[in-house]
């Protein structure tokens, strides 16, 4: 089984990117295998991209008190509904990667969370930008379900929450 390997950061080893809208993102080291190559060229996969954010967001609501098994144990759990991703550039097994994560704004119900993951060259370049939509599911019902305001304050959202109907 191919293991995700990405390692949080501390402060003190975060990276100031450009384009990054959160003051206080979350940022984790990436550790590239061969494996997370195409079988043809030395390329990361897509889908690799795709299992790095999921990790990512995880990892974040870890680091902000809501881990899997909290989220489990009040019945709940985000569900991702929609992925927007923007391949800009390409990387190779060789690259230093470092992924960059926040919550845009947290809904009644959703939350948009952008994630960014840039290349440690001479020149930090971005290979991948992406936008998820999450939706926070009671997993007895398998509905959507208002999102805790415990959780809003932790998870810090760059703009004020809307987690009431207007």
């Amino acid at each position: 089984m191919n293991e995700i390997q990405l390692y949080p950061c501390s402060v003190e080893e975060t990276l100031a990117f450009a384009n990054i809208e959160h003051s206080n993102p979350f940022q984790c080291t990436i550790a590239v295998n061969e494996r997370d190559t195409s079988n043809e060229v030395n390329h990361i996969n897509n889908i690799q991209y795709i299992k790095w954010i999921d990790r990512g967001a995880e990892l974040h609501c870890d680091a902000m008190g809501w881990t899997r098994e909290r989220l489990l144990q009040g019945g709940m759990m985000w569900f991702v509904a929609r992925h927007e991703i923007d391949y800009l550039a390409e990387a190779t097994a060789s690259d230093q990667l470092r992924l960059t994560t926040w919550v845009e704004d947290v809904r009644r119900v959703k939350s948009w969370r952008t994630t960014v993951i840039h290349a440690l060259r001479d020149q930090y370049t971005e290979v991948c930008r992406c936008r998820t939509l999450w939706v926070l599911v009671n997993l007895e019902t398998r509905r959507s379900m208002s999102v805790p305001s415990e959780m809003v304050d932790a998870i810090d959202p760059l703009h004020k929450p809307r987690v009431t109907k207007t």
